[in-house]
C-alpha cells in the first residue's frame, strides 16, 4: 500500500481478517501490559432523542506502532444499534493507516475480553452456560469461550424468543471444543434451550453472560447459585444496569478499570464505592489478586471497555487485511 493511502475495512473485511485465538492472546497481553503513563479518555454525551455519542482516545498498546481513535453512535432502537468508525493512526507521524467498522471491532474486543474473563473466573468444572441477550455481543463471547473451554448445556433468554432458539442451537453446536463437529451437532438438540425469564435462565447455570440494553436490573443475589460466575456487559454507560447492588456485592466483583466503573459503569450506577470492587481483570491475569478463593464463590465481571482494546483488535485486523489484500484503498489527501 502506498504511503498516505488509507485502508477502508468493512465489517465483512474484518470478519475475514480476524482470528479468535490471536485476538484473545493480544487482549490478554494488553491486560498484562504496564500502563504507558498517558491517560486514556472516554467521552460520552447524550444526543437529542434516543441516541448517544461516545469517543474513546487514544488506544495505546506497548509494542504497537499505532494508536486508535474510536467514534461511536448508539441508538438502541436502530438496527444495528451501534454505528461508527475506528481510526488507526501511525504513532510516529499521525498518518491515517486505516478506517475500520466500529461495530465489528467493538463486538470482537468486548466479546473476547469477556470470554477471557469468564474463563479465568469461572470454576474449571463449570458446564452449564446461560446467555441473557442473544445478540452479536453474546455470540462473540461464546465464540471466544469455545476456544478456551467447552460446555455441556446452554440456556438462552431474549425478548425475541425465535432469535433465542436459533442462538441456542447455533452456539451449543460450537461449544464442545474437544468433540467432533458432527457429535456436537448431534447433541445440540438436547443441550440447547431457550426460556423467557432471565431468572429461569440463570437459576441452574454455572456461567451467566448478560449483554442487554437494560436500565432495570435483571438478576438479583437470590437468582444465582453459589459458585456461579456472572459476566455482565450491558452496564457500559451511566444508568444501564443488569445486576442489582445486592448481586454485585454478593461475591468477588471484578472490572476492567475501577475509576471508569465508578463514572460510567456498574459501580456508579449502583451507587457503590471503589471498595466494592475486588480488583481488575488485569490483576487476576498477572496473579496479583486471585479470581476465586473457593468453588463456592460467586464471581462477577462487569467491564465498561477501554481504548487500548480497540487498538489491539484494529492492529491485528489491519496487518492481516494488508497481507491478504482485503479492504479498499482510499486517499483522503488526493
Amino acid at each position: 500500500m502506498m504511503a498516505g493511502v488509507t485502508l477502508l475495512l468493512s465489517g465483512s473485511d474484518l470478519e475475514r481478517s480476524l482470528d479468535i485465538g490471536a485476538c484473545t492472546q493480544a487482549l490478554r497481553q494488553g491486560f498484562l501490559a504496564v500502563p504507558s503513563g498517558i491517560t486514556a479518555q472516554r467521552v460520552r454525551t447524550d444526543l437529542p432523542g434516543p441516541g448517544t455519542a461516545t469517543v474513546l482516545i487514544p488506544g495505546l498498546v506497548d509494542g504497537v506502532p499505532a494508536y486508535s481513535v474510536k467514534v461511536n453512535a448508539k441508538f438502541p432502537t436502530a438496527r444495528p444499534a451501534l454505528r461508527g468508525v475506528v481510526c488507526l493512526h501511525d504513532a510516529g507521524t499521525g498518518e491515517l493507516l486505516a478506517v475500520l467498522d466500529s461495530a465489528t471491532v467493538t463486538a470482537w474486543r468486548t466479546g473476547l475480553s469477556a470470554a477471557l474473563a469468564t474463563h479465568v473466573l469461572a470454576r474449571p468444572s463449570a458446564s452449564a452456560v446461560a446467555v441473557i441477550g442473544a445478540g452479536t455481543q453474546s455470540g462473540l463471547v461464546l465464540r471466544g469461550l469455545a476456544a478456551l473451554r467447552g460446555w455441556e448445556r446452554l440456556t438462552v433468554c431474549d425478548l425475541d424468543t425465535g432469535r433465542a432458539g436459533v442462538f441456542a442451537v447455533r452456539h451449543s453446536a460450537a461449544a464442545a471444543t474437544a468433540a467432533t463437529q458432527a457429535a456436537a451437532s448431534a447433541a445440540s438438540a438436547a443441550s440447547a434451550a431457550s426460556v423467557a425469564d432471565p431468572r429461569d435462565a440463570a437459576r441452574d447455570a454455572d456461567i451467566v453472560v448478560l449483554a442487554t440494553w437494560s436500565r432495570t436490573p435483571l438478576l438479583d443475589a437470590g437468582d444465582v447459585l453459589p459458585g456461579t460466575h456472572v459476566t455482565s456487559l450491558g452496564a457500559d454507560e451511566p444508568g444501564k444496569a443488569e445486576l442489582t447492588p445486592a448481586l454485585l456485592t454478593a461475591g468477588r466483583l471484578f472490572v476492567d478499570d475501577v475509576p471508569l466503573a465508578l463514572t460510567a459503569g456498574a459501580l456508579g450506577t449502583a451507587a457503590l464505592s471503589a471498595a466494592a470492587a475486588t480488583g481488575t481483570l488485569g490483576q487476576v491475569l498477572d496473579g496479583t489478586i486471585p479470581g476465586r478463593l473457593t468453588d463456592a464463590d460467586i464471581t462477577i465481571y462487569t467491564p465498561v471497555g477501554l481504548p487500548w482494546q480497540d487498538l489491539a483488535v484494529a492492529w491485528a485486523a489491519y496487518r492481516n487485511a494488508r497481507a491478504a489484500g482485503l479492504g479498499r484503498e482510499f486517499d483522503f489527501l488526493a
